[in-house]
């Protein structure tokens, strides 16, 4: 029998060890109560999934319970207009998921019988369907053995594994996600490991910084995409109004800059037009 070199057993031993730690903070800590973790849907993961990308987890559980008992189904959500639903999204911000969300039940009920598909490409090619998004369906839905990696992961794996590390590209990270994975039961390791992301975040510096991935998020205040908003949330009341009507109510804002908002909104299909006006 061949002799395995040493850094073999301790590499093993570590990821035995990591597993443990990962596990037992689960089992201890674990934000088992977060309504998405409570089915298995692959129509409530994927609300979860879009409603959580750059948006805190407070402030989605509210607006995801809302959400899908008003819309608990792929169907009911295709029957919706886009404007009730950027309406319902008001809060969240990045109001394309929005659209991306309601276009792509539409492409589910038409394209797949209303029946989510259970591959990684076939999810892919559906509208705001990325391969992050397609592998937490297949993960937290089907319970796929497949290899994941967002911000809470990443923090995880660069903290334990790559601590003397300046710069980390994502390739050096998947195959100790893949190696690490217990292969039955990646619904439950990937929410154990995003939750001990989470907590790892508020005990010390951001291992992310070391991702050759990571950028600080803009500021939000006087931002496009404040205006963006605050242009959506004016509209939500259902009523049409003209540009100069619009910018004459968002006084806090420059006009020119919002009258660019509105012409961009238009063109991405977040904002109709009825002869010179815009309603949702």
């Amino acid at each position: 029998m061949p002799i395995r070199p040493r850094s073999h057993y301790l590499m093993r031993k570590k990821d035995q060890q990591f597993r443990a730690l990962i596990w037992d903070f689960y089992q201890q800590n674990g934000r088992h109560w977060l309504p998405w973790r409570q089915t298995q849907d692959p129509y409530a993961i994927l609300v979860s999934e879009l409603m959580l990308q750059q948006t805190q987890v407070a402030r989605v559980v509210p607006k995801f319970q809302t959400f899908t008992d008003k819309w608990p189904t792929v169907q009911a959500l295709a029957q919706a207009s886009l404007g009730e639903v950027l309406v319902m999204w008001q809060g969240l911000g990045y109001n394309r998921r929005a659209k991306f969300l309601h276009q792509c039940a539409i492409a589910v009920v038409n394209e797949y019988d209303s029946v989510f598909p259970r591959s990684q490409t076939e999810l892919e090619s559906l509208p705001g369907i990325g391969p992050y998004t397609a592998s937490a369906i297949c993960a937290f839905a089907y319970n796929q053995p497949v290899t994941l990696i967002e911000t809470n992961v990443r923090r995880v794996f660069i903290h334990h594994y790559f601590a003397d590390a300046t710069t980390v590209a994502d390739a050096e990270l998947l195959p100790l996600i893949e190696r690490v994975l217990p292969k039955d039961q990646a619904r439950v390791w990937y929410a154990a490991l995003m939750d001990y992301g989470s907590y790892l975040k508020t005990q010390v510096p951001n291992p992310n910084r070391k991702s050759s991935t990571y950028s600080r998020q803009s500021t939000f205040k006087g931002s496009d995409r404040q205006i963006r908003g605050a242009v959506l949330r004016l509209l939500a009341d259902g009523k049409s109004r003209t540009k100069q009507m619009i910018t004459e109510q968002l006084l806090d804002f420059d006009s020119e800059r919002v009258t660019t908002q509105i012409e961009k909104l238009f063109a991405e299909g977040l904002l109709q037009k009825s002869c010179q006006t815009y309603h949702l």
